[in-house]
């Protein structure tokens, strides 16, 4: 696994990452498994940066960043195309900044001596064997919202830097600040359109180089990184394809991949065996990943994706995803309780007409959905998920038939012990009287969830790609730059119902980068049917997987007959909590596999010499 860490104190650490490489010009400041080609450093006697990760500055920006570093103008230092980790130090301070979704997140643990932080919470944990903290992985499956108690990681005494915040580290202090608005400023689609277009441009061009590139050719977002990349280098496209998708992923491909130069497509075919939860009963086959991740639950699909890539390039490259693309590009309907909240209320009505047609159900249905979370901010959505979780547990209903709320308990929450409940709604009350600087809208804070989930999600699927195949995984829908510019529109343009990805087509209308049909494309594929076939396939290594020996169960997160009865719905073909299991299994191999992890796993001691050196 690739990580960073370092340590800030009067006395030198005794203790540096196994086969940790350090970071020139910064004291006490390591890479672990991060080539030289991916860490650049400039410094003088008063500043030093180093960028850690895929930086698309060329070498005059980086040299000239200086004094931007003097001027503690941090923010700035983030504005390059790529996704990578920030380390600044001007003076005696010392800056650690993570990316915007999570790609790169900053960890720390301070005591008298000094603190410590790193891009793996595991690994700080490991320092001094901290157990996870119970109630943050109860958040965790409950809401699967990052920043939902603010400051606190998986790990007890180990803290999380939230989202647009970056960790200073000062002689006698560790504090973190925000760097990044809560809000931007509104700019219209039209008016951002080639703004968007021009990051997109550069996120693909900085990972471009001597490297073979491939890239997933299936839905839109995928397909436009993939045009964009065969603009620079040839191209080989693979589109996942198999009969109980029921999508034209494959379709639109072929087509694409006919009339666009330096594309080459090839489709990974599915299997029987091909499906979601295949593999579970050997975990040990699975990369060691930060925190639990989906793509445990659909490894055998990555893989076979993967798998193709491996047979058509000559060696392993950079793989582009359009992962993300979705959730800047496009919103949820729960952007109708902002336009109701600021009393838009002819908007909201022809908004919520188009997304009930599009789900077939009334005008009224939706906007009575939205009513509730349109009359209160975060701090009331918390208070009352602490209240909902003292109640008695609900039964199961499909999430698009409950209310919009800022803080929607899913199924999981409702399969948890009655203590871990209370223990859970006691932390959302302590996080409702420290909470500072909450959005004032509803999509504002959904989209920077969904983000950093996004982003702590991809980089699962890295590990499996790096681990296995020695692929890079790009992701440029979640670079700082991309959301920027993406997040700048308005909800209510970019989630207009009727009009398929408008911001996207907006982008790249008339560019000549993307075939013209697949700009009016209005199809997305989905895997119910993988999923519903995994489910019934594999029921018998979920219900050991969840039965008495399950982590879980022993910490009360979830209880027997909850589980028993999902995927018992499941495996009868019968509409379940798939989002809620997805969540449950990932934790359970999680923390599966986080019992074989020591101190060795992560860190080597070390004498004052060679600490420092």
């Amino acid at each position: 696994m690739r990580w960073s860490a370092g340590w800030h104190g009067a006395a030198g650490p005794k203790r540096r990452p196994v086969g940790g490489q350090p970071v020139h010009g910064l004291d006490a400041a390591w890479t672990s498994g991060w080539p030289p080609s991916r860490v650049r450093t400039v410094g003088d006697r008063h500043a030093a940066l180093a960028v850690i990760g895929e930086c698309g500055a060329d070498d005059d920006h980086f040299r000239g960043a200086l004094p931007l570093v003097r001027a503690r103008d941090w923010r700035a230092l983030t504005r390059w195309p790529g996704s990578y980790l920030v380390l600044a130090r001007s003076g005696e301070d010392l800056a650690v900044i993570g990316d915007l979704a999570g790609q790169h997140p900053v960890y720390y643990r301070a005591d008298a001596a000094g603190t410590w932080w790193a891009t793996a919470a595991s690994a700080l944990a490991a320092l001094d064997g901290a157990p996870v903290d119970v109630t943050a992985l109860a958040a965790h499956l409950a809401f699967n919202q990052p920043d939902i108690l603010a400051d606190r990681s998986l790990f007890r005494n180990v803290k999380r830097v939230p989202g647009g915040h970056l960790l200073l580290l000062g002689p006698d202090r560790a504090t973190t600040q925000r760097y990044e608005p809560v809000a931007y400023a509104p700019v219209s689609l039209r008016e951002q359109a080639p703004v968007v277009r021009a990051a997109l441009i550069e996120a693909v061009t900085a990972r471009i180089d001597h490297r073979p590139v491939s890239a997933d050719l299936a839905g839109l977002d995928s397909t436009t990184l993939a045009c964009l990349a065969a603009q620079h280098a040839p191209v080989s496209a693979v589109t996942f394809v198999d009969e109980r998708l029921r999508d034209d992923d494959l379709a639109f491909a072929t087509r694409t991949a006919a009339v666009v130069p330096g594309l080459t497509h090839h489709t990974a075919p599915g299997a029987p065996g091909t499906v979601y939860y295949a593999g579970l009963d050997s975990i040990s086959t699975l990369p060691v990943t930060d925190a639990p991740n989906p793509y445990a639950v659909t490894a055998s699909i990555k893989r076979a994706v993967l798998d193709a890539v491996a047979a058509h390039s000559p060696a392993p490259g950079v793989h582009f995803t359009g992962a993300a693309g979705d959730a800047v590009l496009s919103a949820s309907s729960s952007y109708l309780a902002d336009l109701l909240r600021e009393r838009r209320h002819r908007q909201a009505w022809r908004h919520a007409n188009g997304h009930a047609r599009l789900r077939n159900t009334s005008t009224f249905a939706v906007i009575a959905r939205s009513r509730q979370a349109s009359r209160i901010d975060l701090a009331g959505a918390l208070w009352e998920a602490s209240a909902e979780l003292l109640t008695t547990p609900r039964p199961w209903v499909p999430s698009a038939q409950r209310p919009v709320a800022w803080a929607p308990l899913l199924a999981s929450a409702d399969w948890m012990t009655h203590g871990i409940r209370l223990m859970l709604a006691s932390a959302l009350d302590e996080t409702c009287q420290t909470l500072a600087g909450a959005p004032a809208r509803l999509a504002e804070w959904a989209d920077r969830q969904a983000l950093a989930r996004l982003g702590a999600d991809t980089n699962g699927w890295r590990a499996l790609a790096l681990d296995e195949y020695g692929v890079e995984l790009a992701a440029p829908y979640l670079d700082n730059e991309v959301i920027r510019a993406c997040l700048a529109v308005p909800t209510d343009e970019r989630g207009t119902p009727g009009v398929y990805k408008p911001l996207l087509g907006a982008a790249f209308a008339s560019s000549g980068v993307l075939p013209g049909f697949a700009l009016t494309r209005t199809t997305k594929g989905g895997f119910n049917g993988v999923s519903y076939a995994g489910l019934r396939t594999n029921a018998p290594v979920l219900r050991d997987l969840l039965g008495p020996s399950s982590h879980l169960v022993a910490l009360g997160l979830v209880t027997d007959k909850p589980i028993a009865d999902a995927l018992a719905r499941a495996a009868a073909g019968q509409p379940t909590a798939q989002g809620a299991l997805h969540l449950v299994v990932s934790a359970e191999v999680w923390l599966r596999q986080q019992q074989n992890i020591t101190t060795a796993t992560w860190w080597e001691e070390v004498n004052d010499r060679v600490a420092a050196a």
